[in-house]
């Protein structure tokens, strides 16, 4: 049971067990609202006997009121425990569904995210969660707990009169049938709202991102206008949506009203004709009023159930991901990266890499060069596990890196990839990051090596300054130099150089060149370059084209065979020369 609930709402097994428990408290406490039913029938007997007994109704009123404080206390208590296994379980397991999803995708290949949408993972980690949260303190465990409830209380009706059973009773199934076959619609339009939403998130993004763009073409009219009409799409689907579930909600709890006519009807007939007490009479409206509360919840949570259902069904498809695996004992007596014939596609039928091998050998500088699109990224990122190569393997000291666990074989690579990426903190822990627990010196010694200590110094509070989301107050030049510093502190065997001068003036690239020329010694570097004269004094040279191994060798034996690499670097000098003409 525990491990369907896992699976049907997205649970781990202690948020299971405690969804189990919060059920088992809503209906005992349900089932307690009769009391105070049980406390007036019994004072209203007791009142009756005394009076055709000829005693004073009033002897024993202390009994009544200590009665009625006992039932109060003993309700207070059971709905104490109720509100703790409801709120604060879901409190609990609302933190651990949202470290699940953020340990999931921290183990997912770079290529599930090359798939979806950020702003869409952003509404799953946060919008769906906070729906779930209030679907599993406020709709599952009262849905459950109220027909549960129902059930028993019905079963008592029937053993009392049958007759007032049925009249309290049948609308029950009507009003339930009509909610639950609603389903399909509810689906449909819950659907069309969270994609509105999404797209609204899409779009607010999308500007957020290319501000500067819209602003330099002129364009914030356009934007603002399309803008509107997702917002209003959305404004009209959510409208459309709540319209939907409402008039299927209040139609069925219209409909549970008739069953307290019916109960009146029944009795008063059954009442005038002696065969019913007055008592038991009042007993059924009694209990009539209070069943149909928990059941006009019950018609609501249904309907709450199926939108959330969409949510657990977009949390499921990231939980259900496969995860990059691989074991944790690894020790390279290399540090060699071969391709042995990798092939790789991010979509099926859309291939990258096709039958691609080389080797690059510790203590060389492989360089991977060619035009735009070729694959030379992908193969870094392949070297490094950021995605599973799709035919063939890429191995680490004769190790599959696949076999490898993504966070231990990162271990020994350093990374300074031409998107670079820092985080809203100082410029001090954005640079420790690339080893944790190094000290200030260590973090500033990097720094001068990768020639970033004189801008640092001149910001408002030097290492202690915040740079920004993404070091937004940099520019990227210095963003550049700072992720180089932390490839310096990192110091691992194996360095991963994409375009990584690329956004350097002639001065700080030379400075930097040389600083990563100490970094570079007795290492294995996999360099993807543009400029024929950064790879000019590499070991070895990997020419792709189309997601082929067109050429490869030492720069001197590529220029001998012409081809791609020759063409290249005469391109380069030709462009060198250019002029601009007026």
């Amino acid at each position: 049971m525990t491990k369907k609930l896992q699976h049907v709402f997205a649970l781990s097994e202690k948020g299971a067990k405690d969804l189990v428990k919060a059920v088992i408290w809503c209906f005992v406490c349900n089932v307690s609202l009769m009391l105070p039913v049980g406390a007036v029938l019994f004072t209203v007997q007791h009142l009756l006997d005394s009076m055709k007994n000829g005693n004073n109704p009033v002897d024993g009123f202390w009994i009544y009121v200590g009665f009625g404080v006992a039932v109060l206390f003993l309700l207070f208590i059971l709905h104490w425990f109720q509100y703790a296994s409801l709120y604060l379980a879901t409190y609990k397991e609302s933190a651990n569904r949202r470290i699940s999803l953020a340990e999931t995708l921290r183990r997912l290949p770079l290529s599930f995210f090359g798939n979806r949408d950020l702003s869409d993972l952003t509404s799953t980690m946060i919008a769906d969660c906070s729906s779930l949260d209030q679907m599993f303190s406020h709709y599952v465990p009262q849905l459950f707990a109220s027909v549960f409830s129902t059930l028993v209380i019905g079963v008592a009706m029937f053993l009392c009169d049958w007759r007032m059973a049925l009249a309290v009773l049948w609308v029950v199934p009507v009003a339930i049938l009509l909610t639950a076959g609603s389903k399909k619609i509810q689906d449909s339009f819950g659907t069309k709202n969270i994609l509105n939403k999404r797209a609204v998130a899409d779009y607010i993004q999308e500007g957020l991102e290319t501000m500067r763009e819209i602003r330099a073409c002129g364009r914030q009219e356009i934007y603002m206008e399309k803008l509107e009409e997702k917002l209003a799409a959305m404004e009209r689907g959510s409208i459309h949506s709540e319209l939907a579930t409402g008039v299927f909600v209040c139609s069925a709890q219209a409909f549970l009203r008739l069953g307290l006519a019916s109960t009146i009807l029944t009795g008063g007939v059954l009442l005038a004709g002696g065969e019913l007490s007055f008592l038991y009479f009042l007993g059924f409206l009694f209990a009539a009023a209070r069943l149909y509360d928990p059941l006009g919840l019950v018609l609501q949570n249904i309907a709450a159930t199926f939108n959330a259902k969409l949510q657990i069904e977009r949390m499921r498809s990231i939980l259900e991901q496969p995860v990059q695996e691989g074991t944790e004992e690894f020790t390279p007596q290399n540090f060699d990266i071969v391709f042995d014939h990798v092939s790789f596609a991010y979509r099926e039928g859309d291939g990258v890499l096709d039958d691609v091998s080389f080797i690059a050998r510790q203590g060389e500088v492989t360089a991977l060069i060619g035009p735009s699109g070729g694959g030379k990224s992908t193969a870094c990122k392949l070297a490094a596990r950021f995605w599973d190569a799709s035919g063939g393997k890429v191995t680490l000291g004769g190790a599959d890196v696949a076999t490898v666990d993504p966070e231990t074989l990162l271990k020994y690579y350093s990374m300074v990839f031409q998107d670079v990426v820092l985080f809203r903190d100082t410029v001090m822990e954005n640079i420790r990051l690339g080893r944790r627990g190094a000290t200030d010196e260590e973090v500033i010694a990097a720094a001068k090596a990768a020639r970033c200590d004189e801008f640092i110094r001149k910001l408002p509070k030097g290492y202690q300054t915040m740079i920004g989301e993404n070091g937004s107050t940099l520019s990227g030049g210095e963003r550049q130099r700072i992720s180089i510093a932390r490839a310096l502190l990192k110091d691992a065997p194996v360095i991963l150089l994409d375009e990584a001068t690329a956004s350097l003036d002639v001065e700080n690239e030379s400075a930097v060149q040389e600083a990563l020329s100490r970094l570079l010694q007795g290492k294995t570097v996999l360099v993807i370059a543009h400029r024929m004269r950064t790879v000019a004094g590499a070991d070895h040279i990997v020419v792709l084209e189309n997601g082929h191994v067109v050429q490869q060798g030492t720069p001197e034996e590529l220029m001998e065979q012409g081809g791609l690499y020759r063409r290249m670097v005469e391109l380069q000098k030709e462009a060198s020369d250019w002029k601009l003409v007026q």
